[in-house]
């Protein structure tokens, strides 16, 4: 029996054997098409066997079929497509995916404030270290364009979460500069946890001005250390900006909120009204 793409016969019998009884068959479909993928070294665009080829090709139900393809779309590594030219293509996961579902796992292990800024503190100096030499002009304008959001004291305690969401997206520009993916992915992660579900208990009695003058005098010195290619000072700066902003956070009674991480949700403080949808839900929570 010839080998099909699939699913090639380079594994014993009796592994395969285990794998089919540890495995539903849509899973075990799916794990082959994701080895079939890396065997193949296919690349974004490129065009998964048709459906029914797939169901020939597999011996399975349409519906075992289906149900495997709707998983890799789940998990973000293939788009399907409908009409003339259609079918199922290979996609690259969007950051915005895999930063969420990330946020899923932690959703359940009650973060801190200080778990974020231990890491932070340890990484955020090689990360912004790595952009030196990387970074020309138009890079420090937005790195200065971030800055004039919060360059003056609040009016309102809306302008306060919104002058906090800038000074994180300055962090970000640096992210987007780091030519380390994985460090790079990591800061971002930590950033978004920040942006998204922390909220400062205090910070809604009364602005922090020393969280924003703190922050921002360490950016400007930042830059300037950037501008001169001095990587020593670089992560000096960084280390001693995020040992401050860890301290002023604590001050603030800063807390990780029992929320599911969704990114760009920032722009307003999290004290919205529930939507209808939720509503609906709570209702039935309440009559339990």
């Amino acid at each position: 029996m010839t080998d099909h793409p699939i699913f090639p016969k380079n594994r014993s019998d009796a592994a395969d054997k285990t794998r089919k009884r540890d495995r539903k068959r849509p899973e075990a479909i799916s794990e082959a098409i994701k080895d079939y993928i890396a065997q193949k070294r296919l690349r974004p665009g490129s065009r998964l066997p048709q459906e029914a080829d797939l169901i020939s090709l597999l011996g399975a139900s349409k519906g075992t079929v289906r149900e495997a393809l709707k998983s890799l779309e789940t998990q973000g590594l293939i788009a399907t497509r409908t009409g003339p030219g259609g079918g199922a293509f290979i996609d690259s996961v969007p950051e915005q995916r895999a930063v969420e579902l990330l946020g899923n796992y932690f959703f359940f292990k009650d973060l801190s404030i200080r778990d974020i800024y231990e890491l932070r503190i340890l990484l955020e100096p090689e990360m912004v270290a790595a952009c030196i030499g990387r970074m020309d002009e138009a890079d420090f304008v937005r790195l200065e364009e971030k800055m004039t959001w919060y360059a003056r004291q609040p009016a309102t305690i809306e302008e306060a979460h919104r002058q906090r969401i800038k000074e994180l997206e300055f962090h970000l520009v640096l992210v987007e500069i780091c030519p380390n993916p994985l460090l790079a992915f990591v800061c971002r992660f930590m950033i978004d946890l920040l942006m998204n579900l922390t909220v400062c208990k205090k910070i809604y009695d009364q602005p922090n001005t020393e969280l924003r003058e703190v922050g921002r005098s360490y950016q400007l010195r930042l830059i300037e250390a950037l501008q001169n290619g001095d990587g020593e000072t670089v992560r000096a700066v960084t280390y001693q900006h995020m040992c401050a902003a860890q301290r002023l956070m604590e001050e603030q009674e800063a807390v990780v909120e029992r929320r599911f991480l969704r990114v760009g949700s920032n722009d307003l403080p999290p004290d919205q009204p529930l939507s209808p949808e939720l509503q609906a839900l709570s209702s039935i929570i309440t009559k339990h």
